[in-house]
């Protein structure tokens, strides 16, 4: 399954966030007709640039103090998890199950996940700059 482009929930008005989610998706999207080779170079991209993801997101949170930041956090530890966990079995040459899970899980995963906890740290992020904008003008 293919992860829409063009879907709004994936665009959240923070621009580093949504160039992330766009690069996201088009490397998900691209893993899903290869070769295995391909496919094997690819999963390698998907973890570095989705621990690159998490890490700046991570950070965000922090640095804005963000509520619920330990959900949102363990969340990103469980998708790591997987994710390495499937790029053990792509560096052994097995590539049915990290196929499958790229194809079925990965897309409802993302959808998830970008319209409930990117959503949220989206509004926290775009409040603090609001309330920042306000108080400078006052």
């Amino acid at each position: 399954m293919l992860i829409n482009p063009n879907n709004p929930d994936h665009h959240l008005g923070i621009s580093t966030m949504d160039e992330t989610h766009d690069e996201f998706i088009e490397l998900v999207n691209r893993m899903q007709s290869t070769t295995d080779a391909e496919f094997a170079d690819l999963f390698r991209q998907l973890v570095q640039h989705t621990e690159a993801h998490f890490a700046a997101e991570n950070a965000l949170m922090e640095q804005s103090g963000f509520p619920p930041i330990h959900i949102h956090m363990s969340e990103h530890e469980r998708v790591l998890g997987d994710l390495h966990r499937m790029a053990r079995r792509v560096e052994a040459g097995s590539m049915d199950f990290p196929r499958a899970y790229v194809e079925q899980q990965i897309p409802d995963w993302f959808d998830l996940h970008a319209r409930t906890m990117d959503s949220a740290l989206a509004a926290h992020l775009g409040a603090i700059r609001f309330a920042g904008e306000r108080k400078l003008s006052m």
